[in-house]
């Protein structure tokens, strides 16, 4: 799993009824008053392109922030707003959601002819929140309910993950043939 792009927030705006934002060129913003610094990611409403600020750090001293750390933002690191944007605290403080949907590719290699049955692991590069089930019906091109038969797996499929699985992809008679053979 790899993202993309930068996915859209779910925050609302001030000044229209809009309720998504994007990072737009992908900017912060730094103030400094007196030996404290504040520093902002700059976000644009997606209706009304009105500039918004997401807090990043407020009021910090100067010399808490590594120097490298301070150059990214001065510099507008594009790495570093990705960093900012994904940052579940800065998330939670700033109450926004990230809206995932067409931002995430599922990169897999092809199932060799007759593998079964065969142990795929799955790695998420960003925290991207899917339903396992949802994804591996995509990435195999499945249906639900075949995906029931052919998939075991130790983590709940029904329940949205952010993190590294693995999962066994019985044949295609939804593990008959294996049962058979192991009798």
């Amino acid at each position: 799993m790899r993202r993309t792009r930068l996915p859209p927030l779910a925050l609302r705006c001030v000044a229209c009824p809009s309720g998504r934002a994007t990072v737009g060129r992908g900017r912060f913003r730094v103030n400094a008053n007196g030996k404290r610094l504040d520093v902002w990611l700059l976000v644009n409403c997606v209706s009304c392109d009105r500039t918004g600020k997401l807090t990043v750090h407020e009021r910090v001293p100067v010399r808490a922030l590594p120097a490298g750390l301070l150059a990214g933002y001065v510099g507008d690191s594009p790495p570093l707003v990705a960093d900012t944007l994904l940052d579940p605290l800065i998330a939670r403080r700033n109450r926004y959601a990230l809206d995932w949907d067409g931002c995430w590719e599922l990169r897999a290699h092809p199932v060799p002819a007759h593998p079964w049955p065969l142990r795929i692991a799955v790695a998420f590069d960003d925290p991207v929140p899917l339903r396992p089930e949802r994804l591996i019906a995509q990435g195999l091109g499945i249906s639900r309910a075949e995906l029931a038969r052919r998939v075991k797996s130790d983590v709940p499929l029904r329940r949205t993950r952010t993190r590294s699985f693995s999962f066994l992809l019985l044949g295609p008679g939804g593990g008959r043939t294996e049962q058979a053979a192991a009798r």
